[in-house]
């Protein structure tokens, strides 16, 4: 397994159409696993981490106006 610098690296390479195609796939692995476990403590920190990241950065868009 890599490690997290490593990804954080690679990620920081990607063109950002690519970087999006990997949230993208996150995103569906995490929600197909919810669909799979409606409870799976994984995936539903990922969501919970998804929507505190996605209100941070709103917060920060919102201040900068």
């Amino acid at each position: 397994m890599k490690k997290p610098n490593e990804i954080w690296n690679e990620l920081g390479e990607l063109p950002e159409e690519e970087a999006m195609h990997v949230l993208t796939k996150l995103f569906f692995t995490y929600e197909t696993q919810l669909e799979g476990n409606g409870q799976d403590p994984e995936a539903l920190n990922f969501f919970r981490n998804l929507g505190n990241a996605l209100e941070q950065t709103t917060l920060c868009n919102l201040n900068r106006r």
